[in-house]
C-alpha cells in the first residue's frame, strides 16, 4: 500500500485565523489539532477546522506544495479554500 501525503489548511471557529500544514496521516493530525495535543501556534489560536486538503504520492511534493501555500498572501490561501469549500 502506498503511503499518502496531504498539505492541509486549517482554521478557528470564526475562520480568523489560517494555519497550512503538511503530514501523512491527515486524520490523526487533524485529532490532534482540535484535542491540543500539541504546543503551538494552533493550539494558541483554536485551530480545530479543517477546511481544505490535498493528497500527493510523494513527500518532497507535498512539502514544496505547503511552501507554496504558506508563500502566499491571506488572500490567496482564502482562494484556495472557496474554490474547494466554499460553505467552510
Amino acid at each position: 500500500m502506498n503511503k499518502k501525503y496531504y498539505v492541509y489548511i486549517m482554521t478557528n471557529k470564526r475562520n480568523t485565523v489560517i494555519y497550512t500544514g503538511v503530514t501523512n496521516n491527515l486524520k490523526n493530525r487533524v485529532y490532534e489539532h482540535k484535542e491540543e495535543l500539541v504546543d503551538g501556534f494552533t493550539k494558541k489560536y483554536n485551530i480545530t477546522k479543517l477546511v481544505y486538503y490535498e493528497v500527493f504520492e510523494y513527500p518532497e511534493n507535498a512539502i514544496l506544495r505547503e511552501k507554496q501555500i504558506k508563500a502566499g498572501s491571506r488572500q490567496k490561501k482564502i482562494e484556495l479554500v472557496n474554490k474547494n469549500n466554499s460553505a467552510w
